[in-house]
């Protein structure tokens, strides 16, 4: 009979329920259902919707596959490093490899003023927000960007190129500009 894991401390079960969220985040921005991501990382759907939940007993090697599928990679930083990356801590050297799987338009107030014309979400991919600073860059005062806007800012062109234009799934595929679907 195998031993029971250990229990999990309450904020590795927070972090791996927040990683669990991005993944399903992730997923859905990609419109990938969970079946196919399931059969792509080598395990049953049922064990992606328990890494989707941030389930911690679900092996290590499980919820890096489903990771890798989805184009994310499982880095390992210690305390000091994740919050120098954390776009709202600091301005730091490793914010321009920063790119949220959504960008919440509350987070963000040029933004939001810039996407008017957008309805019924909250939320934008990356590759739609760097669409709508570039399509609107004429009204950006950029000036009066909030430290953490302007570090996404520059985390976008730098993960997305600039120049973008008309063609918001240039080299990403056409899925990648559609938004999130309830997949």
């Amino acid at each position: 009979m195998p031993a029971k894991p250990p229990l999990p401390l309450t904020q590795s079960t927070a972090q791996l329920q927040a990683l669990g969220t991005q993944l399903r985040e992730r997923r859905k921005a990609l419109r990938v259902s969970s079946t196919a991501a399931a059969e792509a990382a080598g395990m049953s759907r049922v064990t992606l919707h328990r890494i989707e939940k941030g389930e911690p007993s679900v092996a290590a090697g499980a919820w890096a596959n489903a990771m890798a599928v989805l184009g994310m990679s499982l880095v390992a930083l210690n305390a000091e490093d994740a919050q120098a990356t954390h776009p709202k801590d600091a301005i730091g050297p490793d914010l321009p490899n920063w790119i949220p799987v959504r960008v919440h338009l509350a987070d963000y107030p040029q933004l939001k003023a810039l996407a008017w014309q957008v309805h019924g979400t909250d939320t934008l991919t990356p590759v739609e927000a760097l669409g709508i600073y570039e399509r609107n860059a004429r009204h950006l005062d950029t000036e009066a960007m909030s430290p953490a806007e302007q570090s996404l800012l520059q985390a976008l062109r730098t993960g997305l190129g600039t120049g973008m234009g008309h063609g918001l799934g240039q080299g990403l595929g056409d899925a990648a500009a559609l938004g999130s679907p309830d997949v």
